[in-house]
């Protein structure tokens, strides 16, 4: 059978473009690499779903190579050997799955970052070709169709809005959050309240938010989450016009000059097998759809398939900045108040969005993880290093998880693209398949750790006020490998981007790339809103020439 469409994926760049499409009568395929799992087969245990590998590869037969730059050289270390895992949730509907859900629109200024701040050495800045007034009905699609619950914050980098409120209300919060208003309110900082992928009422078969206390890292057992697979597929599978092919690796696509031909996937068993489309859509995620790419070459395309300006790779974009944390007991608030669970902070510190000189970012409030193996194995040594055991070890764990919480933030700034930022393939590292792996140089720019400590210096006043103890920071140049962006960048220019305005590859008619892989920049926020966004912009182009 010749598909209509064929997506290679299932997260976020991929179930609108599946949702659109199947209800307006096309046939659609997904190629998903992992396996499917519903509600049912979900759980909080921190064994299965986070130590183990249950919904990623196996580092030992599916891999990357990090290249780090050490004393001023190049080096390259597989990830079997590092245990630094840059999958993020290989089953149907990707990583959205297991996101936290933090949701943030861009803002006008971030489709233009060029324009407004001018060049920065060392970086390779250039505006959006589209504008925020393009993106923002989508926004405020994704926000009723995908889910999304909150409560507006007026303040001074607000973005214009076509609706007064967010589909769904604000989530339960937990009682800390009283003394971190109030300890903005003294500073003079305006409390963001920060909206989540998360329903707080029932929408259709999803039950709303039952605060697990177990939400990032974790997949959700009630259907809150607006995972693409959960808020999208579902709906899609309905319709009768989608089919789903799971376990189904794809590691080249074929093509003429002006067309691409088919997919090939090897199966769960290693059985190769081809499928054919009228259209093709990559939604692998950034690093991973890069590497099809540049393994897909061809006699037409000897760099790359889709690499005529030999920027598929290019230019990746993580998110810069760093962590932080405070600690909280029962001289900050009652112990009744301190632990109570599952109930969400939703607070954040946005009002250096933007500053006269430089692009500033977001700083996203949070308790620490639940996870209790985590938190203990973190735990068994002294200050100086020395194992503890026996008494000694008890008392530890009993102070840590009974008479204090450790609130933190995570500090996010504009990853600056660079030269030394980059996905290639080395024929050396290959996977079980005998496919070469992805080759990830994370060189980051000098701005990205100066914007972060800057931002962590204001998280870290607030933390004081509020009188947490133990306060401490962490900003470092190293990306964070669950926010994936750029590598084929869209734009005007078929000679310095990958992809036309549509995310429609400039030299293959019916190639379109909807997963991060499009952003030029990546604001100062998590990435998942705007992919959502940006693909029900793509589909309804789609539509226009199907």
């Amino acid at each position: 059978m010749k598909y209509d469409i064929c997506i290679i994926g299932s997260g976020a760049g991929a179930g609108p473009i599946a949702y659109e499409l199947t209800k307006a009568g096309k046939k659609v395929l997904i190629l998903e690499k992992g396996a499917i799992y519903s509600e049912k087969d979900f759980s909080k245990d921190e064994i299965a779903f986070v130590r183990r590998y249950i919904v990623t590869p196996k580092l030992k037969d599916e891999y990357h190579v990090i290249e780090e730059k050490i004393d001023g050289k190049w080096y390259k270390f597989p990830t079997y050997e590092t245990g630094w895992s840059f999958w993020n949730g290989n089953i149907l509907g990707g990583s959205s799955n297991f996101m936290s859900g933090y949701f943030h629109r861009l803002k006008p200024n971030d489709f233009k970052l060029k324009t407004v701040y001018g060049k920065v050495e060392g970086a390779n800045i250039e505006d959006w070709p589209i504008s925020y007034e393009d993106m923002e009905p989508y926004y405020t699609k994704v926000e009723s169709r995908v889910g999304v619950s909150g409560s507006i914050t007026e303040y001074k980098h607000h973005e214009p809005r076509s609706t007064k409120e967010y589909a769904y209300p604000a989530l339960e919060e937990h009682p800390i959050v009283n003394l971190f208003d109030k300890s903005c309110k003294n500073l003079k900082y305006t409390s963001y309240k920060v909206p989540r992928a998360i329903i707080s009422t029932a929408k259709d078969k999803r039950n709303p938010c039952y605060y697990s206390n177990y939400c990032g890292s974790y997949a959700c057992s009630s259907g809150a989450k607006g995972s693409s697979r959960a808020s999208l597929l579902v709906d899609a599978l309905q319709t009768g016009n989608l089919t789903i092919k799971a376990e189904a690796f794809v590691y080249k696509l074929d093509s003429s000059k002006d067309e691409v031909t088919k997919a090939y996937y090897f199966t769960k068993e290693g059985t190769k097998k081809e499928v054919e489309a009228k259209l093709f859509v990559m939604a692998a995620q950034a690093v991973e759809s890069s590497r099809l790419l540049l393994n897909s070459k061809n006699k037409f395309y000897p760099n790359g398939l889709a690499n005529s300006s030999n920027q598929v790779g290019r230019n990746m974009v993580f998110t810069g900045g760093g962590i932080g944390s405070g600690e909280f007991d029962e001289s900050n608030l009652t112990k009744e108040e301190l632990f109570t669970q599952g109930f969400f902070v939703n607070r954040a510190l946005k009002d250096w969005y933007y500053t006269n000189d430089f692009k500033g970012g977001t700083v996203d409030f949070l308790f620490e993880h639940a996870n209790p193996i985590r938190r203990a194995n973190s735990l068994k040594r002294d200050d100086n290093g020395n194992l503890l055991y026996g008494k000694a070890l008890q008392d530890k764990l009993h102070e840590n998880f009974t008479k204090k919480r450790v609130l933190t933030f995570e500090v996010f700034t504009d990853w600056m693209p660079n030269d030394d930022c980059f996905v290639s393939i080395d024929e050396k590292y290959k996977d079980k398949y005998g496919v070469p792996v992805a080759n990830i140089r994370i060189g980051a720019h000098k701005q990205d750790v100066k914007v972060g400590k800057f931002l962590a210096k204001k998280a870290m006043k607030v933390l004081k006020q509020m009188g947490a103890k133990n306060i401490d920071a962490n900003i470092s140049p190293l990306p964070s490998q669950n926010l994936q962006a750029g590598g084929c960048r869209f734009g005007d220019n078929p000679k310095t981007s990958v992809l036309n305005k549509y995310c429609q590859s400039h030299d293959l008619k019916n190639l379109f790339v909807t997963d991060g892989s499009f952003m030029p920049t990546g604001g100062s926020v998590p990435h998942t809103w705007t992919i959502y966004a940006n693909s029900f912009r793509v589909a309804d182009y789609i539509k226009t020439i199907l």
